[in-house]
């Protein structure tokens, strides 16, 4: 009878390491897809914004977004795709790098360094900054919801 009964015991700690395993390889799968999902997403928002494709930039944007620079001024939605369809900036180039992505549930901040280059008001414009931005998983995906964007960093001889 207590042979049997270690049996079981041994049979359902097996058993309950076994789910346990396939639970967190799902869960590290699942974090693993949300991380190129939102980076790849990230890419897409730097890219349309270099083209000024608003209809993009829309798309990702949450309604009430907002972006706060390192001066301390504040962008809405409204504001960034006005800015696209006036074509208020025109770039050459808008690449971010080092980009790492971290979730935390429904939570996603990615953190690159941008290099932006090209011409606003009719001023050229050639700097590199860091910024943060936050994403939130909604019922139709993921949306860009906060950036925080650093003071351009100074110039590299």
């Amino acid at each position: 009878m207590e042979m049997k009964m270690t049996k079981a015991l041994l049979a359902a700690c097996l058993a309950f390491a076994l789910i346990a395993t396939i639970v967190a390889n799902r869960a590290n799968a699942s974090l693993d897809n949300d991380k190129k999902a939102v980076a790849a997403l990230d890419t897409q928002y730097q890219a349309a914004v270099e083209k000024n494709d608003a209809a993009t930039m829309d798309r990702i944007l949450a309604d009430d977004f907002i972006l706060v620079v390192g001066t301390g001024k504040t962008f809405t939605k409204a504001d960034l795709l006005n800015a696209a369809r006036s074509k208020e900036a025109t770039y050459e180039h808008q690449i971010d790098t080092e980009q790492t992505v971290r979730v935390w549930g429904d939570t996603a901040v990615v953190t690159a360094k941008l290099w932006e280059k090209g011409t606003e008001d009719g001023k050229p414009f050639d700097k590199a900054l860091w910024f943060s931005d936050t994403y939130v998983r909604t019922p139709t995906g993921w949306r860009y919801v906060f950036g925080q964007a650093a003071l351009a960093l100074p110039k590299t001889p």
